[in-house]
């Protein structure tokens, strides 16, 4: 009977886990906890495309149940794996430290990550946020003109990329030595 219970009370932290997971990440209710220092994750994490995030969540021996969540989605519940994508990994399960890596970064990875821990029956989370950077592209550039000495031209140069490119032009004068800036 006594395993029964535990099933119970096991199936019961999940559905509450669930049920905070699509209040708080849906409604777009803080979900820092009360208590700053207790669970603690990282601040926000900044990572290239293709790369590997690690999120980290730091914990204690009050912590009876953990999980972490993207969105509304439980991707780690303890040890137990919840998410279908393979490049999500558990790497840490300690009284001090819960941490997963997501491998091969790509920008539908960027959002809020949620360290959700159970301690004496009070749920707290900690929320950290996932930065995804793309390396600049040129995407379309003019060709190459010429044009008479004195006339007007347009150029046109469109980058792509994540936080948004900067564009430098420079002529090449072969009566000048060096680049001339624009």
């Amino acid at each position: 009977m006594s395993w029964l219970l535990a099933k119970i009370n096991h199936l019961l932290f999940w559905a509450t886990l669930a049920g905070m997971a699509s209040v708080f990440l849906f409604q777009g209710v803080p979900v820092r906890s009360g208590d700053a220092t207790f669970p603690k994750a990282m601040d926000n994490v900044t990572v290239k495309q293709g790369e590997s995030a690690t999120l980290r969540c730091i914990v204690d021996n009050r912590v009876t149940r953990v999980a972490w969540l993207n969105r509304s989605s439980i991707l780690y519940a303890g040890n137990d794996k919840w998410c279908l994508d393979p490049r999500v990994e558990l790497i840490a399960n300690t009284k001090t430290h819960y941490a997963i890596r997501i491998n091969d970064v790509d920008v539908y990875d960027e959002g809020p990550y949620t360290c959700s821990v159970q301690t004496d029956n009070h749920p707290k989370t900690s929320r950290v946020h996932l930065i995804v950077q793309v390396p600049p592209k040129i995407v379309e550039i003019s060709s190459d003109i010429s044009i008479n000495e004195g006339g007007n031209i347009s150029l046109t140069c469109i980058a792509t990329g994540r936080p948004d490119p900067t564009i430098n032009w420079r002529h090449i004068s072969p009566k000048a030595s060096g680049f001339i800036n624009f």
